[in-house]
């Protein structure tokens, strides 16, 4: 989509803390982070929701979480744990409608979330 702002960053349009980058899949540091390390993964293919995601191409969520596991590492969160928060539509405050996951670590969190 030309007037998302995820795929505006996916091509370069748009600077950010790149944290990972694969072929399919890209992860970078939130630019209001809610915990010491606040990334988002994303697909590079364009989609609002899970739920749009065709069967056909359900490849890209593993590749989404294959991702996520790498920043994890990466960032030593294994250890004392994290928290991973997928968001979809307006009642659960999805804020840019492009598939995201957002990794919180580097604090206790709270339960409920939300």
């Amino acid at each position: 989509m030309d007037d998302c702002l995820f795929c505006k960053i996916v091509k370069g349009e748009i600077p950010t803390d790149r944290v990972y980058e694969d072929e399919t899949t890209l992860a970078f540091r939130d630019i209001n982070p809610q915990a010491p390390h606040h990334i988002l993964v994303i697909p590079k293919e364009h989609y609002q929701g899970i739920h749009d995601v065709p069967t056909e191409k359900a490849d890209i969520l593993g590749s989404l979480f294959v991702a996520v596991g790498k920043v994890v590492k990466e960032l030593a969160l294994t250890d004392d744990g994290y928290r991973l928060v997928v968001n979809s539509g307006k009642n659960a405050n999805q804020i840019v409608p492009h598939i995201h996951v957002h990794i919180f670590g580097g604090r206790s969190m709270t339960w409920p979330p939300g």
